[in-house]
């Protein structure tokens, strides 16, 4: 029973802590796609506060990579368990921050600077966080769970988009636009202390991961330097592998959220209220490529995932000009569905390609610059291509995103998965 016990804590723990960090990373993706362009970025063009917007998002993909080692070299070395606490408490509090930041009207370019000081320490913060939390879930698994164990982490994802883009929703329900630019943003990222408080007090009763405990040699190397020297074949790979989902992920909320409110003129609620009921298609491909996955393997789940995501950026262009929010849902839909495929048995593959003593560094520095290329700059990138010459360019990233995927996934050795 004692066994029961502690895999539900820790798939709890890793389902809950990495929704929280999500929900923080996510509630700045919607209010840099809906208010925090005129608000902290004064321009005469509302095209150019949008790219200054999306740039201030970026910034966090850029940090992650440093999180990511610092983190993975503390997860390594001292443990799992006190590394995530450590990640929770830096999100969390850049997030309670941004909250209460004085606007560039108040403030003057004080105010976007902060905002891109707390947008790093967020990117500081969920870059340690993913790793600790699938090799945790992953590192605890019974043998032939290992990929269902790590799609917990994973469905953090939706729950942490559902929670901001569902109290974003409620919020734009009950006030009114000038009540919401004015304050009425603030409140999602303020009630953030409450949510890292229940995830401070889930993490602090796990116990820490038995595969930590048996390793014996953590403390002889510095992990990054161990890692460039004897996995940098799959460093390289797994970087790649994740390319895929990060662009459709971010494509399929944060650009069309402000493709469809700004361009396409949709109401906000009517969008947000669209999204929010495609994202549920993304935790069913979650779960789906988790069992699918322990059935065959992850790399071959992955692989099929990156085929249908090629397939479906060739007809974004179409769906999006169809002049109909229903076929912008059923591209969302199918969209988001392919992102969990190739999202949920990330947490697993990644893992399984480093050895304990580096594998929270390899893992978490695999994903995070993977995010960088396929997502940190994704909805800047696809805004130009859209104003230069419509969304079937975007639709052609997502196609080079999954083929990028697609040549990292085949580069993976596959005794290794």
């Amino acid at each position: 029973m004692n066994v029961y016990r502690q895999n539900a804590r820790v798939l709890t723990a890793s389902l809950v802590g990495t929704a929280v960090e999500f929900y923080d990373f996510y509630i700045y993706a919607t209010a840099a796609a809906l208010v925090f362009g005129p608000l902290f970025f004064p321009a005469e063009s509302a095209t150019v506060q949008h790219l200054a917007a999306y740039a201030s998002f970026a910034i966090a993909f850029i940090a992650r990579p440093v999180g990511a080692t610092l983190f993975g070299h503390f997860g390594d070395r001292v443990g799992r368990k006190s590394t995530l606490v450590a990640s929770l408490l830096l999100m969390g509090g850049a997030t309670v921050l941004i909250g209460v930041l004085p606007t560039y009207e108040s403030a003057g370019w004080l105010a976007p600077a902060l905002l891109c000081l707390m947008r790093f320490c967020q990117g500081l913060g969920l870059g340690g966080e993913w790793g600790g939390a699938a090799l945790l879930a992953v590192e605890s698994a019974p043998k032939g769970y290992e990929a269902r164990f790590g799609m917990f982490p994973q469905l953090g994802a939706p729950v942490g988009f559902f929670a901001a883009n569902g109290l974003f929703l409620v919020i734009s329900s009950v006030l009114s636009d000038a009540q919401f630019a004015a304050w009425g943003w603030r409140i999602p990222f303020l009630l953030s202390a409450v949510l890292v408080g229940l995830g401070l007090w889930i993490r602090f009763r796990l116990s820490e991961s038995p595969v930590f405990k048996l390793e014996d040699d953590h403390h002889r190397a510095i992990p990054i330097v161990e890692l460039f020297r004897t996995h940098l074949r799959e460093t390289v790979a797994g970087t790649f592998a994740v390319i895929a989902c990060f662009a459709l992920y971010y494509l399929a909320t944060t650009f069309a959220l402000g493709y469809g409110t700004g361009t396409l003129g949709y109401g906000r609620q009517q969008f947000l209220g669209v999204q929010l009921f495609a994202i549920l298609f993304m935790a069913v491909g979650i779960v789906v490529a988790g069992y699918a996955a322990d059935k065959r393997s992850s790399r071959s789940v992955l692989m099929f995932g990156c085929f249908c995501a090629v397939v479906l950026g060739t007809v974004m262009g179409l769906m999006f000009s169809a002049g109909s929010l229903f076929v912008i849902g059923v591209f969302l839909c199918i969209a988001l569905f392919t992102m969990g495929l190739v999202y949920g048995p990330i947490a697993e593959l990644l893992p399984r390609l480093f050895k304990a003593r580096v594998r929270y560094t390899g893992a978490s520095i695999a994903f995070n610059v993977g995010g960088i290329v396929g997502g940190g700059f994704a909805p800047a990138v696809a805004q130009g291509l859209a104003d230069s010459g419509g969304v079937l360019f975007v639709g052609l990233y997502i196609s080079g995103a999954a083929l990028l995927s697609l040549f990292g996934l085949m580069a993976v050795r596959a005794e290794r998965v």
